[in-house]
């Protein structure tokens, strides 16, 4: 079992034509996604490895019936009419690779999912990850690639960073922890999916047994995951690896992404990992350590 994806999941590529667009359709396809079409206006009648490009969703939808899920690929100016698009045809699960997207048009993206029963990762993101169920974004880049690095398993992983969230994966798969789930988040200061957000869909999934964390400094999502951990008292292990320590002298220094900025005590490393060690996470010192802690963590709750 797997949260949000599965080998069943059919979606579409809003943007398909795109450069960025293009490859990410064929590594999707070749890690065996099922793509039923993509959108770009004006390429209507065109493929893409493939793939027929309407020229709306609407269109789209009217050929080929309710589409679970869509990637967003699409300049940062179309991006929030790409998810009102979207949104507005049912599609329930919408990955945004966009990045540089006005916060305010994010939060309207993101309350006009909440208001429909959808649901958004990212934006800024490089999607999710079901190892030998389905790929949904750029997340492990091309299908070999990605086959070495995640392992099938009851490991879910959430990161900040697109590219931690593979090394991470990595670093599980070779010390034989493999994963249920990875989902790299989006590291603008609004997403619409944050731990704390994601971490009951974890929690309901019987083969997820501990989560791994890739953070950074900035905003309030570890307390948020340090709240819900402790307010539902989790039946997962969490282990988590804080990046940018040498940020809490540095206040309003960005690290990274958009949504890592220092700007108090709260979004410091230091009150981050205080907070998530209160709650029964443990933080790693190393990205290394991490297969060994969530070890040592299952050991303790069997």
């Amino acid at each position: 079992m797997s949260i949000l994806i599965s080998k069943d999941t059919r979606f579409l590529i809003q943007g398909i034509t795109g450069r960025e667009a293009v490859s990410l359709t064929r590594e999707n396809l070749d890690y065996g996604a099922v793509i039923v079409g993509g959108v770009t206006p004006g390429r209507a009648g065109r493929d893409v490895y493939g793939v027929p490009v309407f020229d709306s969703v609407r269109d789209l939808v009217a050929v080929h019936g309710p589409v679970e899920g869509s990637i967003i690929s699409v300049p940062s100016a179309f991006a929030r009419d790409a998810a009102f698009e979207a949104i507005e045809n049912g599609v329930e699960l919408i990955v945004i690779v966009t990045e540089n997207i006005p916060r305010k048009e994010v939060a309207q993206m993101v309350e006009l999912a909440v208001l429909r029963g959808a649901r958004i990762i990212g934006p800024n993101c490089l999607g999710i990850m079901s190892p030998g169920e389905a790929k949904m974004g750029g997340i492990g880049g091309p299908a070999a690639n990605t086959r070495q690095a995640y392992s099938k398993g009851n490991i879910g992983v959430m990161s900040r960073s697109g590219g931690m969230t593979t090394e991470i994966a990595s670093t599980l798969t070779a010390a034989g922890l493999g994963q249920s789930t990875a989902v790299s988040i989006g590291g603008d200061a609004i997403i619409g999916s944050t731990y704390a957000e994601l971490m009951p869909l974890f929690e309901a999934d019987p083969e997820t047994h501990a989560i791994a964390i890739y953070s950074e400094p900035g905003g309030r999502m570890e307390a948020e995951l340090a709240d819900w951990v402790r307010e539902n008292d989790s039946r997962l292990p969490v282990v988590a690896f804080m990046a940018g320590r040498f940020m809490d002298e540095m206040k309003g220094m960005r690290f990274g992404h958009a949504g890592t900025i220092v700007e108090g005590v709260e979004d410091t490393t230091a009150e981050k990992i205080a907070r998530m060690q209160d709650a029964g996470i443990s933080v790693a010192e190393r990205i290394e350590e991490i297969p060994e802690l969530i070890k040592k963590r299952l050991a303790e709750v069997n």
